[in-house]
């Protein structure tokens, strides 16, 4: 008899104290956010992930009532912050601006990478995307993308990149990918790095970021042949998508979003995403991110997280094709 009450007593006292948690995680579900939010950047300050996370952080914070921090951890190709933020508690409070390297390329271009970006992150809202350009030195004499790849299958030539495994590189061992062409890697410390040796011919192609590389086209010592993404740029609205210019199905966006940890609640996550939806429908809002050289990015939370596995699949092809890793 007195076991079977010291059993009802425990089963009691363990109902009891998943009802109270259960009723603690409602309670800071309801609340919030009741205390200020970290944004963690997985690069430096003043890059394009740094000044969007800024964007959308000081809007959130007027329309959630909470500071937002926008916090740097660079390094390690961005693993560094998104690790961070992969083990941090899924309250909400702490989330990552984060990249199609860190949650979509990383994976299977790192060996030991001790997070998994598809699983330990959910997708909060796609916000902005920046395309590369395909740019060749005067000299070449080629003026369109199916007249490169002609001179690629004749010729020996090299393409630099801001390191390997950016989205620089990526972009070309795409293009060489699709266009059966080769050509020689020659990676640089930086995506500005490349831009006065390809403009003295030392290197002849490159997948440059189109605000790194516009002053040098608009001067006519860069040739732009073709942008990478799915739609023609508004600031080279002349210039055809590579798809479009001879390479069908080419596709490449650098984008850039919010994820939280996988178990923040739902409905936390719901909040974030529809508070960034209508900050980025906000005509100045589009505007201040367009002047960073970015387009704004719009879509519901199930399309956002089947395009994360759409990119994550598609790069993983193109890393394991290319032999590309990082130890």
């Amino acid at each position: 008899m007195k076991s079977h009450a010291s059993r009802f007593a425990a089963l009691a006292a363990t109902f009891a104290l998943s009802m109270s948690a259960a009723s603690i995680a409602h309670a800071q579900t309801a609340d919030y956010p009741y205390k200020p939010i970290r944004v963690i950047v997985p690069f430096g300050a003043g890059s394009v992930t740094d000044q969007l996370a800024r964007t959308v952080g000081s809007g959130l914070a007027e329309a959630l009532g909470q500071s937002v921090v926008v916090e740097n951890r660079p390094g390690a190709g961005g693993n560094i912050g998104a690790g961070f933020v992969a083990t941090s508690a899924p309250d909400g409070y702490t989330l990552l601006m984060g990249a199609a390297s860190t949650n979509a390329i990383n994976p299977s271009l790192y060996k030991n990478l001790r997070f998994d970006p598809l699983k330990d992150f959910v997708p909060v809202a796609n916000v902005a995307s920046v395309t590369n350009v395909l740019v060749v030195n005067p000299e070449l004499k080629v003026g369109t993308v199916t007249e490169l790849i002609k001179a690629l299958k004749n010729g020996s030539y090299s393409y630099a990149s801001g390191g390997a495994g950016g989205s620089q590189h990526l972009s070309a061992e795409l293009f060489k990918s699709m266009s059966s062409t080769d050509m020689v890697h020659i990676p640089y410390k930086g995506g500005s790095e490349p831009i006065p040796d390809l403009i003295s011919n030392r290197v002849q192609v490159m997948f440059c970021n189109l605000p790194v590389c516009l002053p040098h086209i608009k001067s006519g010592k860069l040739v732009a042949l073709g942008v990478t993404s799915s739609k023609r740029s508004p600031l080279l609205p002349e210039v055809p998508t590579i798809a479009e210019a001879g390479l069908p199905g080419y596709s490449v966006d650098g984008w850039f979003a919010l994820f939280a940890p996988a178990k923040v609640p739902a409905e936390i996550v719901a909040r974030l995403h529809d508070e960034t939806a209508k900050l980025l429908a906000k005509p100045e809002v589009q505007e201040q991110i367009r002047r960073q050289g970015a387009e704004p990015n719009q879509s519901t939370q199930a399309e956002f997280a089947k395009f994360v596995q759409a990119e994550h699949d598609k790069w993983a092809k193109v890393i394991q094709d290319a032999n590309i890793r990082i130890e």
